[in-house]
């Protein structure tokens, strides 16, 4: 393991503790004989207020690689979501998150998670990961995408069910 990775994500884990956004979470796994592997981070995400996301928790496995921060974290969703900017297999499609395009070292893991909950409800059209999301939400279907996201906020998070009683069509856009 890199010094620097591990340096860096030390430093990640104190300043998360000390300020984090309400309702996130992220925190290293632990390994078997109870120590922190600082590559790997489980972390959630919640929905925001007002969108068809809300309520939920939505669950990330957050990857580091020796490069680290010269090159940004995997972050897949568990279980994969349906959006059009998630990949079948859970991973999202972020250009935060590709070294190609926005990634730059300084960017933290609170600003990648913000950046994830931004994607919930603004999908990039110009960048698809997975084929029936965008194919739905891009038609004039909008109210089926829409109870695809409930379903799945239902299947894959953690729920409040009083914010289930809403109708789909009061998320129009």
């Amino acid at each position: 393991m890199s010094g620097i990775a591990i340096g860096r994500l030390g430093e990640e884990r104190k300043a998360w503790r000390r300020d984090h956004p309400f309702g996130f979470v992220a925190r290293p796994v632990k390994n078997a004989d109870g120590s922190l592997n600082l590559m790997t981070w489980e972390c959630a995400v919640p929905g925001k207020k007002g969108t068809p996301w809300e309520g939920g928790l939505y669950k990330i496995r957050m990857i580091f690689k020796d490069d680290y921060p010269t090159t940004p974290p995997k972050c897949k969703f568990e279980p994969p979501l349906f959006h059009p900017n998630v990949y079948p297999s859970g991973t999202v499609c972020l250009s935060l998150l590709d070294e190609d395009k926005d990634w730059r070292p300084a960017i933290t893991i609170k600003q990648i998670l913000l950046g994830i909950q931004d994607l919930l409800n603004e999908p990039n059209i110009k960048d698809p990961a997975q084929a029936e999301a965008y194919t739905i939400y891009c038609s004039l279907s909008f109210s089926a995408f829409l109870a695809k996201i409930v379903w799945n906020t239902r299947s894959a998070s953690v729920l409040r069910p009083e914010r289930w009683q809403q109708p789909i069509s009061s998320y129009a856009p």
